[in-house]
Parts: structure tokens; C-alpha cells; sequence
């Protein structure tokens, strides 16, 4: 059974639709540790509702910074739980080393945009801004740079006329939560059969 450890700063849509699809048996895993850098956040609610342990990420009062005593805590309950796949799912800070050496090749994130297209923040906003005819989300393998790591897959959606920053995000989500437990899925079998 494939471990997963969640990292998420917000709602925690993803983290439900990874979830919704082990229960529906279309990803074999299991949710061992959700993390957040915001206590307030509502995936920590989510994960309570589901008796999956939780925690808090301590980023010493930085607003984005991911300091490395933090990074090399997180690394630390990860393993603790068992996780062998970490999956950000609206996590808003850059992860680099020590996690990216301590999970090589398994940290994933998802991005509402079709990279490289729109790396960074707010990513439709900046489509509908841009006049983009297309847009959609990426799932991608993190490394040290702001969503610059090899793409495993993407889904594309439409940007209609009356199309608002809005209504584009909603689009682009429905497809997120397609997309996410497909890749992950995809990818431990891709790991299993390397043998990593």
C-alpha cells in the first residue's frame, strides 16, 4: 500500500480528490501524514474529519520562505509516517533541499496552468489577463525551481469569452481533481517498476 504524505496551505480540494479516489478504488494508497504551513488551514480540518494525523508546519513567522529547519522537520515526520510519495496540493512555498534529497524523484505538485505557461501564483487570473484561448493543470515533478520540474501530465480546458478569473479557476479544478490521483497512480507504478 502506496504511503502518501500531503503538504497543503489551503482548502485541501486536492487532498479530497486523492482521497475520494482511494476510497473509490481507482488509486491504491493510503493518506499516512497531512501537513500545513497555516493552522487555520481547512485541509487540516479535512484530514481530521478522515482520522488522518495532521500537523502543523513551523516556518519560524515567515509569510512564503520555506526555512531549512522546517524543510528538515517536515522531512523528519514524513519518514516517521512512513509516507514514500509527497504530494503538494496548494502548497504556496518553494520546497528545495533537504526534502528534495530526502524524497528523490517523490514529491509531485499540481499547478493550474499548462506549463510552462503560467508558472507562480494565480495562474488563471493571469490567462484571462493574457487574452489565453486555453488553459488547464500540470502535474509535475518538483525540483528547486518555481514550477520548473519535469511534467508527468496535463488536462487542458477551454477559456471561453465570458470566461472570469472565476469561472476559469473552477473549470481548471474539476480537472485537477482528475488529473491528481491519475498521476499519482501513474507514477508509482513508474517508481515500482525502476525499483526505486
Amino acid at each position: 500500500m502506496l504511503k502518501l504524505g500531503i503538504l497543503g496551505s489551503g482548502s485541501g480540494s486536492n487532498m479530497q480528490a486523492i482521497l475520494d479516489a482511494i476510497e473509490g478504488g481507482k488509486l491504491v494508497a493510503e493518506i499516512s501524514l497531512v501537513l500545513s504551513d497555516h493552522t487555520d488551514a481547512l485541509i487540516l480540518e479535512r484530514a481530521r474529519r478522515n482520522n488522518i494525523p495532521s500537523g502543523v508546519i513551523d516556518c519560524a513567522g515567515y509569510q512564503t520562505r520555506f526555512p531549512e529547519e522546517a524543510q528538515k522537520e517536515t522531512a523528519r515526520r514524513l519518514k516517521a509516517a512512513g509516507v514514500e510519495l509527497v504530494c503538494l496540493a496548494g502548497f504556496m512555498r518553494l520546497v528545495k533541499t533537504p526534502l528534495l534529497e530526502i524524497f528523490p524523484n517523490r514529491i509531485l505538485n499540481i499547478h493550474p496552468s499548462l506549463l510552462p505557461a503560467y508558472p507562480g501564483m494565480a495562474a488563471w487570473e493571469q490567462a484571462i489577463a493574457d487574452g489565453a484561448s486555453e488553459s488547464g493543470c500540470t502535474v509535475h515533478l518538483v525540483d528547486a525551481g518555481m514550477d520548473t520540474g519535469p511534467v508527468l501530465g496535463q488536462a487542458r480546458v477551454t477559456v471561453t469569452a465570458d470566461d472570469s478569473a472565476t469561472s476559469l479557476h473552477q473549470k481548471i479544478q474539476y480537472e485537477e481533481h482528475r488529473l491528481y490521483p491519475a498521476i499519482i497512480a501513474q507514477h508509482a507504478e513508474t517508481l515500482a517498476r525502476l525499483g526505486e
